[in-house]
């Protein structure tokens, strides 16, 4: 296996259904992971859901329900969402399992060992809807001169007593953080707020609750000295921890070992502080190492509007990839938006943009490619003698395939690295435009055949190329062109002598099935446009 590379999502607060933004992050978390797969590392995706808090217990209070049973329906609604969008996670972490109890209790005590921990009374503005705590400075007026938190979600005064985190401790060694590492926060913009906010000055951090019992119960041994209702954990100190749990911390070394720190922790711009502040602060207070990134990514709109329930707006993923195809689906979110900027669909938007990139220019070359060598070749592939053009396609397509791609991907910049491979794409429909195969079948049959195999190759790479963002469609174009199953990633494009391999199986191209249908717009959909 090649080296460790270990990527999480943000666990989904399960207190409703999936909707498009928590679509949008599993689909990227999963392009990302099947990448670094191809490059031939030895990946591990960890996603889940983030069950306690107030916001849970309140819920399920409203629906007659117990928050367990609650937890249980709604998490499984999140696995659901994962199979149907084609996420491969090799962790689904769910916070009410024993071992993240037990996680979350040994990191409160690391903590507490360390000084961290006090015991005083919390007075201040909460956010259920966020489960966050909010100074007053921080908070924006609505209607009717209502308190709302920078979300703009209600907030209540809060009293209660709680075990507080030293928080203020961390301050320096943050910024000396984010000085030292400018990468460990990004992109830049999050970067600069998550700077502007620490350097103001850091409070301590009420860290546990007594008025409600639904939450990773605090250590008897720190319970104790209260001396009145149990506490449970603040929700976040008990989700972050999630990164750990996964990895068998601490019963279990050898996941953890070999994984920890995590690559990346991939999450919403709206939870960055509690990513970059709370969690590299407890991760040093407990003695651990810190991730190496924190990426915010934007948020994706519908029509340029938030998804709200108050709108009627909100998106069922799972029909949403019903209705277009999970590879299509997964393809215009990661060309459409710029990532980590806020991006907008419409049901026109992926219609326009996968039918003219995935059907008609893609698609549609691979189906004119591999009819025309089963049709005028009866399938068969042969050495062959190229030409300055033929050199220069496969030059062009090996650059963008091989090397622009990649490098972007691996820069998380998936719409410039899509937009390379597309320009390759538009190259090999020109180069066969400009040839013109079926010309040649009359005039110069061995031409015809030297076209129409450099274009095969020039598929191969493609099709590996995008396979992490299109897996199912790439899966049905590798095997129609025969590409073992151990020649589909990016380390395969070091084998320089793969195509006379190829020829050597003497196996014959059958007749094509088209990988990329083309999507219709319903007539809802037309009009209301």
């Amino acid at each position: 296996m090649g080296e460790p590379y270990y990527i999480t999502t943000a666990i989904s607060y399960p207190n409703g259904k999936p909707h498009i933004g928590h679509a949008y992050e599993a689909i990227a978390a999963d392009v990302i992971a099947r990448f670094h797969k191809s490059m031939g590392r030895d990946v591990r995706l960890q996603t889940g859901t983030d069950e306690h808090g107030l916001k849970m217990a309140q819920k399920a209070r409203d629906m007659g329900i117990t928050p367990a049973q609650l937890s249980d329906e709604m998490s499984q609604s999140f696995i659901d969402m994962c199979a149907a969008l084609d996420i491969n996670y090799d962790v689904f972490l769910r916070t009410t399992e024993p071992r993240h109890h037990r996680a979350s209790q040994e990191l409160w005590k690391r903590m507490e060992a360390n000084g961290d921990l006090y015991l005083d009374r919390y007075e201040g503005w909460y956010s259920v809807r966020d489960e966050a705590y909010y100074d007053e400075g921080e908070l924006v007026e609505g209607e009717g001169g209502a308190k709302l938190s920078p979300q703009g979600t209600p907030v209540e005064w809060t009293v209660e007593e709680s075990w507080f985190f030293r928080l203020s401790k961390y301050q320096d060694k943050l910024l000396a953080l984010y000085e030292s590492n400018p990468d460990f926060i990004r992109p830049e913009t999050r970067r600069n707020e998550m700077i502007a906010f620490v350097s103001q000055g850091l409070r301590d951090l009420s860290i546990s609750r007594t008025s409600f019992e639904w939450g990773v119960k605090v250590p008897v041994a720190a319970d104790a000295e209260t001396g009145g209702p149990a506490h449970v954990m603040y929700v976040w100190v008990d989700a972050l921890t999630n990164y750990l749990t996964g990895l068998g911390w601490p019963d279990e070394t050898d996941a953890f070992a070999k994984y920890w720190p995590a690559n990346l922790h991939l999450i919403g711009k709206d939870i960055v502080r509690f990513h970059t502040i709370y969690w590299p602060a407890f991760l040093m207070s407990a003695n651990l190492p810190l991730p190496q990134q924190v990426f915010g990514h934007g948020f994706l709109l519908n029509r340029g509007q938030k998804e709200s329930k108050s709108l009627g707006n909100v998106t069922d993923p799972i029909e949403l990839a019903e209705r277009f195809g999970v590879d299509t689906l997964r393809y215009f979110f990661l060309r459409e938006v710029a990532f980590g900027q806020d991006g907008s669909w419409s049901a026109e938007a992926i219609v326009t943009r996968c039918n003219a990139e995935l059907a008609n220019s893609f698609g549609n070359l691979v189906q004119r490619v591999l009819s025309m060598i089963f049709k005028n070749m009866g399938g068969t592939l042969e050495a062959f003698s190229s030409t300055g053009a033929d050199d220069a396609l496969l030059a062009t397509v090996r650059a963008a395939a091989a090397e622009e791609l990649p490098r972007e991907f691996a820069a998380l910049n998936f719409s410039a690295g899509i937009e390379a491979w597309m320009r390759a794409v538009f190259a090999c429909n020109a180069y066969i435009d400009e040839q013109a195969p079926w010309t040649l079948r009359k005039t110069d049959p061995e031409r015809m055949r030297a076209v129409l195999l450099t274009l095969f190759m020039a598929i191969r790479d493609l099709t590996i190329a995008i396979a992490p963002v299109v897996p199912t469609a790439a899966g049905k174009v590798l095997d129609q062109i025969g590409i073992p199953g151990d020649q589909r990633g990016f380390t395969a494009f070091a084998h320089a002598g793969w195509y006379m391999e190829r020829v050597a199986t003497g196996e014959a191209l059958a007749q094509p099935v088209g990988a990329f249908p083309r999507l219709e717009l319903p007539a809802e959909e037309g009009a209301a446009s």
